[in-house]
């Protein structure tokens, strides 16, 4: 078995993110906060560390003022344990004027800055994905089949299907073939041995979760012999299995999210409160790491909490919290009543002058006011008597203030929103 010190994973920071937009207006998307106390950022490189995998690499372009910041004060090894966790920023060289035009080509433009590094694997990770995974063992599976490529799938239907990339799997776990979003009408050519309980569900196809484990060799072979292929899932991929290359799935059946739109981010967000949470935050060997930033405890008034998560540093007179998630350093007024939110709370505290200001309406949610089926940004300044309330029925809305996508209200960080504002009532 090759040794731990032989793999490095590189963790894809994303593009743009114009789905999570306005969330992503200021920071990249890994760099989104998440669980109220998290970035999404968090997910993977603990994964990693839980692993035992101590060297890891994040590749952003967009944004990543943010993300830095985090990763700085957040991941730091002693001086004898050899790992890491660092950035690598798209730039532009004398050689290459273009920024990252994909996920391979993101890959492929960073390998020179490998070359000093002891590895001859690589394991490549999405950093906008909400899942918990032993990747030891599907290191272990990769060796094991002695495979060139292994990818990580997930059992969908086939309602789901046509929005993957899907594998043909064989009984001993080979990819014969790969198709990218496959129509509905041709579905039923593309299921593959799946355990009996996903049959009962219908859950036959497997799908890509986007996580690669490949040989070095066999990676920099496929970047530099396929230079126009800038995506793994639409280009590299089909051409490593049609060149009958050693192509493994590892199956995954545990709980995965693809945070890619604001109603996934939302819904994902939110199932955190469940009483049993798939993906779960209280487990003494899955831990999620982040930042440690010496809060002090929550305080709360005669508040009633039902299906809560509330971070560090909060100080809440509310009336109700339902089905919510608070974020750090939140302080919600008197009377207020939040069901369905997550507000992401501030970056620091005011002082008590800006507080008790008459001039300005303090960060966080002021007295009486009512928010449902809304997202928070940080650092945000709602006044008393606001309404927000999202629903199915309100039309999509974009503006310098707020954004509504699928009935969720979004609030842009940094925003003020005076007293007695309605939204979407």
């Amino acid at each position: 078995m090759a040794k731990r010190s032989r793999v490095v994973c590189l963790i894809l920071g994303g593009g743009v993110g114009t789905r999570l937009f306005p969330l992503t207006a200021h920071r990249s998307k890994p760099a989104v906060p998440i669980a109220g106390k998290y970035r999404l950022i968090d997910i993977p490189i603990s994964n990693c560390l839980n692993s035992g995998f101590t060297k890891m690499l994040v590749l952003t372009q967009y944004n990543s003022a943010s993300l830095n910041n985090h990763i700085k004060h957040t991941y730091q090894f002693d001086l004898f344990s050899k790992g890491f966790v660092d950035i690598f920023a798209a730039e532009q060289t004398f050689s290459n004027q273009d920024w990252f035009q994909g996920t391979a080509d993101a890959v492929r433009k960073v390998l020179p800055r490998l070359s000093r590094m002891d590895y001859d694997h690589i394991m490549i990770l999405s950093g906008d994905q909400l899942y918990q995974m032993n990747l030891r063992e599907f290191f272990d599976t990769h060796i094991k089949q002695n495979a060139d490529l292994s990818i990580a799938t997930i059992p969908v239907d086939a309602s789901d299907a046509p929005g993957f990339g899907i594998m043909k799997v064989d009984a001993d776990g080979m990819i014969n073939n790969f198709i990218e979003k496959p129509e509905p009408s041709i579905l039923p050519e593309w299921t593959s041995e799946v355990s009996e309980d996903n049959q009962e569900q219908g859950k036959e196809y497997l799908a890509s979760m986007g996580i690669y484990l490949f040989k070095y060799s066999l990676l920099v072979e496929m970047l530099e012999g396929n230079p126009l292929e800038h995506d793994f899932g639409k280009g590299i991929i089909p051409i490593c299995i049609s060149n009958k290359q050693r192509v493994v799935s590892h199956p995954f059946n545990g709980y995965w999210s693809d945070i890619g739109t604001i109603k996934s981010f939302f819904d994902a967000n939110l199932s955190l409160t469940d009483h049993m949470p798939r993906f779960n935050l209280f487990d003494n060997e899955m831990i999620v790491y982040s930042r440690a930033r010496m809060l002090s405890p929550t305080k709360l008034f005669g508040t009633k909490c039902d299906q809560v998560l509330i971070a560090d540093g909060c100080i809440i007179h509310a009336e109700l919290l339902k089905h919510t998630i608070i974020g750090v350093r939140s302080r919600i007024g008197v009377g207020a009543v939040l069901k369905k939110v997550y507000t992401m709370g501030q970056d620091y505290y005011q002082d008590i002058d800006e507080i008790i200001s008459e001039d300005k309406i303090p960060m966080g949610i002021g007295d009486n006011s009512h928010i449902e089926n809304a997202i928070i940004d940080r650092n945000c300044c709602i006044g008393r008597d606001v309404t927000i309330v999202g629903s199915p029925e309100i039309e999509d809305t974009e503006n310098d203030t707020y954004y509504i996508t699928d009935g969720i209200v979004v609030v842009r960080k940094g925003v003020t929103i005076p007293d007695g504002t309605r939204i979407g009532v």
